[in-house]
């Protein structure tokens, strides 16, 4: 009867092919890596390299500053106005921020070039249905915002 051949692999260690790779990296990538030597040289010869070297070794110091600011109430207060800014912008249809975007320069190129327009036609622009619609919505946020600042809440109707 025949007897198998024994087929014995030796171990595979699987950092040698990463070896292999990182002596054929030179050769392979010099341009590159000539590139980030310069980066390199250029981060250390500005010192930027110490500095994120001091700022690894004190970074509890660094973070305590952060979170020492961050409580302050003057931060807290603006952050808490940005997300309710947020909230605002949310809510605003951008079609209508677009033609208020493109209303501004043009308007205020006109306002340059032609002269200041008299009583009777003001009086003409403020009767107009869009103008009256402007000025309805924005008496409505001033009230709501009077309102607020007489009570200390906004939208508390009196």
């Amino acid at each position: 009867m025949a007897e198998p051949i024994p087929f014995n692999l030796p171990p595979r260690d699987p950092r040698e092919a990463l070896y292999r790779r990182l002596e054929n990296a030179p050769q392979e990538h010099a341009e590159a890596l000539l590139a980030t030597y310069d980066i390199l040289q250029g981060l250390h010869d500005r010192g930027v390299l110490d500095l994120f070297k001091g700022a690894l070794g004190s970074s509890e110091k660094i973070l305590q500053i952060l979170v020492d600011t961050g409580n302050r109430p003057e931060v807290i207060r603006a952050i808490r106005n940005l997300m309710i800014l947020a909230k605002i912008l949310d809510a605003v249809d951008p079609e209508l921020l677009e033609s208020l975007e493109r209303a501004v320069p043009k308007t205020l190129a006109d306002a340059k070039t032609s002269k200041a327009p008299g009583p009777w036609e003001l009086i003409k622009q403020a009767s107009s249905d869009d103008t009256r619609r402007a000025l309805g919505v924005m008496t409505n946020i001033l009230t709501a915002f009077g309102r607020g600042l007489r009570s200390g809440k906004p939208d508390e109707r009196k």
